[in-house]
């Protein structure tokens, strides 16, 4: 699966302390990020990761275009609700298409563990017979 990493600044070490903990599993994938997180993870992690630009650099821009041409599979997407992001509008745009084409997001800790654990299950193959003609 194509699983795409975004962190919030506040968010990134704990990003980084999420893919150390399941590497196992995430080193089974195709990963990319945008460019100071997957930097950071890959860093930690020894993880093989497709950087794009940062995120404020348009780097969520360019993983939303992917997900608008069903390249992405999954979203970690740690955000930091309580500070205002001059981008916001950009994320809020990426979080939409998801939901149109039926991509899983997680925006904390709490729901990635609960989507990775069901990734190393092979709980995704719902997709398939979801939406046969996107994969």
């Amino acid at each position: 699966m194509n699983i795409a990493l975004i962190a919030h600044d506040s968010k990134k070490e704990l990003m980084v302390q999420f893919c150390i903990a399941y590497c196992g599993i995430l080193s089974r994938h195709a990963l990319c990020a945008t460019g100071t997180t997957g930097k950071l993870v890959a860093e930690a992690t020894g993880l093989d990761i497709q950087r794009f630009l940062s995120g404020s650099q348009g780097g969520d821009q360019q993983i939303a275009a992917r997900i608008g041409y069903n390249e992405i599979d999954l979203l970690l997407f740690f955000r930091d609700p309580l500070s205002p992001k001059p981008h916001e509008p950009n994320e809020m745009n990426m979080l939409r298409l998801c939901d149109v084409h039926n991509i899983p997001v997680a925006t904390n800790v709490a729901t990635g563990e609960v989507l990775v654990r069901a990734l190393d299950r092979g709980d995704f193959d719902w997709r398939n017979i979801v939406n046969p003609k996107s994969r």
